[in-house]
This record gives structure tokens, C-alpha cells and sequence, in this order.
């Protein structure tokens, strides 16, 4: 009898079977992204410690510096964690043996371009977008951050992933609750006291992470992903094209998403420095919803691969479903106490009066719309395991399309100005959320 017979003969497991399992594997990474939100907070601070002008620096760099973990790991990473999931899925242990290997030289290239790319090209982008102090005060960082701690970075999360895929959740976690507990301290003490300033954040990074692909590498080969990886092999491109099947869109998606924070900053710049600072501390709150959303996205991807490996389809739509449902619940509540207390969030990380003024009514558009952006993001994750990467396409690219385009028409054509921003961008979350509800249904998930 074929697999599919197989899994349609099988009993369906009951919806509180599937949440256990979704909320086993979300806990530690949960938990680790909890402890990410507060060390990006503490540097959202910081940075603001550090004057205006460090603060546009740094608020130009922010999209492509959460670009990079990003990518590394939700996007590619959550490649990695699809192809081994389904491989051990399909009962392909070797197979799952042998694309680690193939990881770990994605993330060494992948990094390598990070860190030629912003090394090279840093201080013009950041001239053009903010403006020459901008740039003298984020030089420095933006070499540390990315010249350091690019390939340690993309490997230490490359390797997590390896972990996920095998479903050892938890393990991946421990090594990076260290990371993430380290990271604020010593980033205020190399900023602050040592006298570095911004570039103590970057400097901070790259040390953290340089330990982190450390400690994962032995843990990893040691079989902590409950198989041993296989380093000694030809690469080929079918394996490379297990991963790059999804991972490539995957940061193609990424990619757009930190696109439209970079293009919303370049037209919020006619408004002047402290419009590009205010919507800093807005993006930032907006980006913290992705490791928030990663903590039950991992899991989906997991458990989704394997299901979809298995050729369980339905199982596979009802776990995206469930762990949907819960991110958006989670998501919207924490962006409806932003949006009712924006003053207050904004005041939090910076004493300007015009930067927390106009950050306030960035909150107050945009937090209201952060459950579109967890609903969004978790069946994004679940898609990945699914291999099925349209409909995430479609959910990007209209949330590009009515943050700028949107966002320039309300902004210039309607006469509202700033705040006209703010809506597009608004808007284009809650598009985004709803395409990517639209992906998950029988006519897309299903045999080919």
C-alpha cells in the first residue's frame, strides 16, 4: 500500500494533539526569541543613548542587520529545517546525514556576501539615506557588525536549524538562550563604559556569535540532531536544490520585507533626521513580532515537513491552521497594548521630544495591524515546510506594494503627510496576513 493510502487509512489525530505537539516544540524556541526581543530592546535603547544622529545611522543598517538573522534563520534556515524534516519524514536518514554539509556551505557563502556587501557599500547607503553625520556615526558599526559577525552568525543559526529539522528544538535553544542573555550586557559595556558607542553594539554581536557557532558545530557533530552529519561526501546539486528550493525564496522574501522598511525610511526622510530616528523605534517594535512569530513558525515548519513528507496533507493544513490562529491571537493583543499606549513605548527609547512624538503616531497606525503581520509570518513558516512558497510570494509583494505605493498616496496625493506612511504601512501588513491565509487550503496544499 502507498504512503499517501497509508496516511489517508490512518486516524486523524484530534486538534489537542496537534496544539501539545506545535507548543512542545515552540516552547524553547519561544523562549528564546522572548529573550531576543528583550536584547533587541535593550539595543533599540542604546542606540538611542548614543544621540540622534547614531540613532538614523543605526536605523538605516536596522533593516539589513534583521535581514541577515533573518535569513539565516527563518528564511534559509527554515530551508534547512524543510529539507531535513521532510528526509526524516520520508525515511531518508542519509539523506538528512548529508545535507548538512550542504548547509553549512550556503551559510559560509551567504555570509561572506553580507560581509562584503555592507562592509563595501555601508557608509555610501548610509550618506544617501541619512545623511553624512548618520554615516560617520554608524561606520564603525556597520564594519564590526557585519565584517565580524556575519559568518558566525550565519552559521551558529545554519546549525540550530540542523537541529530543528530533527526535531531537537530545545537543544537549538540552549546554546542561544546563552547568546541572548550575554548579548545586552555586554553590548552596553563595550558601547558605555569602554567608550565604543554604537559600534560597542556591533562589536558585541560579533564576539556572541563567534561563541555560538562554536558551541552549536560541536553539538551538531556530536549527533545532537539524532543522526551524524556526513562532512566527508560530493556536494551535489540536488541536495543544494533540496534546501534552495525553499530557502532562496525564502530570502527573496526576506529580502522584500526589509525593502520596504528601507524604501518607507527614504521617503520619511523628505520629513527630516527625526523621522527616520521615529520610525527606527516603529520598525524595530515591528520587527520584533518575527521572532515572536519564529517561535511557533519553527515548529510549523517542522512538523509540516514531516506531515507533507509523509504525504498526511490534511494533518499538514490543520497544524499550519492551529499554530496561525494562535500566533495571530498573541500578535494582535500585544499590538493593541502598543498602539494603546504608543506615547509611552516611544518615550521608553528616546528623551527627543519630536523623535518620540512622531514614533507615537507610528505605533498608534501601525501596532493595530501587528496580528496580521503573526498571522502572516506563522503560515509563512508552515508554508516552507510544506514547500508550498506562492502565496507567501503574493503576501509580500502586496505588502510592498501598499506600505510605499500606499503610503506615497495617502501621504502625498490625500494630504496626510506623515501619517500617510503609516497607514500604507499598516495596511500592508494586514494585506499580508491575508494573503497568506488565502495559501493555506486544499486547491494549493495537496499531492502533486
Amino acid at each position: 500500500m502507498r504512503s499517501g493510502s497509508l496516511a489517508q487509512d490512518a486516524p486523524a489525530p484530534a486538534n489537542a494533539a496537534l496544539l501539545r505537539n506545535v507548543f512542545a516544540l515552540a516552547a524553547p524556541t519561544t523562549f528564546v526569541a522572548i529573550l531576543q526581543v528583550i536584547a533587541q530592546l535593550v539595543e533599540t535603547w542604546l542606540a538611542a543613548r548614543q544621540g540622534t544622529a547614531a540613532l538614523a545611522g543605526w536605523a538605516v543598517i536596522l533593516p539589513f542587520a534583521l535581514l541577515m538573522q533573518q535569513m539565516s534563520t527563518g528564511a534559509m534556515g527554515g530551508g534547512v529545517v524543510s529539507a531535513i524534516a521532510r528526509a526524516l519524514g520520508a525515511s531518508r536518514t542519509d539523506e538528512a546525514s548529508s545535507l548538512v554539509m550542504h548547509a553549512l556551505m550556503i551559510a559560509l557563502t551567504a555570509g561572506l556576501a553580507f560581509t562584503l556587501g555592507l562592509c563595501l557599500f555601508g557608509r555610501p547607503m548610509l550618506e544617501a539615506i541619512a545623511g553624512p553625520a548618520a554615516a560617520e556615526a554608524a561606520h564603525l558599526y556597520v564594519l564590526l557588525l557585519f565584517g565580524l559577525g556575519a559568518v558566525p552568525s550565519w552559521l551558529a543559526n545554519t546549525l540550530a536549524s540542523v537541529l530543528r529539522g530533527g526535531g531537537r528544538h530545545a537543544l537549538a535553544a540552549r546554546t542561544l538562550t546563552l547568546t541572548w542573555i550575554v548579548f545586552p550586557p555586554l553590548a552596553w559595556l563595550l558601547c558605555e563604559p569602554a567608550g565604543m558607542g554604537l559600534a560597542g553594539i556591533g562589536a558585541a554581536f560579533a564576539l556572541v556569535f563567534i561563541a555560538a557557532a562554536l558551541s552549536m558545530a560541536i553539538v551538531v557533530t556530536r549527533g545532537g540532531a539524532g543522526f551524524m552529519p556526513i562532512f566527508r561526501q560530493r556536494l551535489t546539486a540536488t541536495l543544494f536544490k533540496r534546501i534552495l528550493a525553499i530557502g532562496a525564496t525564502a530570502c527573496a522574501l526576506a529580502a522584500i520585507a526589509n525593502l520596504t522598511t528601507i524604501l518607507v525610511t527614504r521617503q520619511l526622510r523628505e520629513y527630516g533626521t527625526a523621522a527616520v530616528a521615529a520610525y527606527g523605534i516603529s520598525a524595530r517594535l515591528e520587527f520584533l513580532i518575527i521572532p515572536l512569530a519564529f517561535g511557533v513558525g519553527s515548529a510549523l515548519t517542522a512538523l509540516v515537513g514531516k506531515a507533507a513528507g509523509g504525504n498526511d496533507w490534511p494533518t499538514a493544513r490543520r497544524l499550519a491552521w492551529l499554530g496561525g490562529i494562535v500566533t495571530f491571537a498573541a500578535t494582535a493583543l500585544l499590538g493593541l497594548l502598543v498602539a494603546s499606549n504608543s506615547g509611552r513605548f516611544a518615550a521608553f527609547f528616546t528623551q527627543d521630544v519630536q523623535v518620540s512624538a512622531i514614533a507615537s503616531i507610528a505605533l498608534s497606525f501601525i501596532g493595530p495591524a501587528f496580528g496580521g503581520l503573526g498571522l502572516g509570518m506563522a503560515l509563512y513558516f508552515a508554508s516552507m515546510g510544506a514547500g508550498r512558497m506562492k502565496w507567501p510570494v503574493i503576501a509580500a509583494l502586496s505588502r510592498i506594494v501598499l506600505a510605499v505605493g500606499g503610503g506615497w498616496l495617502f501621504a502625498d496625493v490625500a494630504g496626510m503627510g506623515m501619517s500617510g506612511h503609516f497607514l500604507g504601512v499598516a495596511l500592508g501588513l494586514v494585506a499580508y496576513g491575508l494573503c497568506g491565509a488565502i495559501g493555506v487550503r486544499r486547491a494549493v496544499w495537496s499531492a502533486r
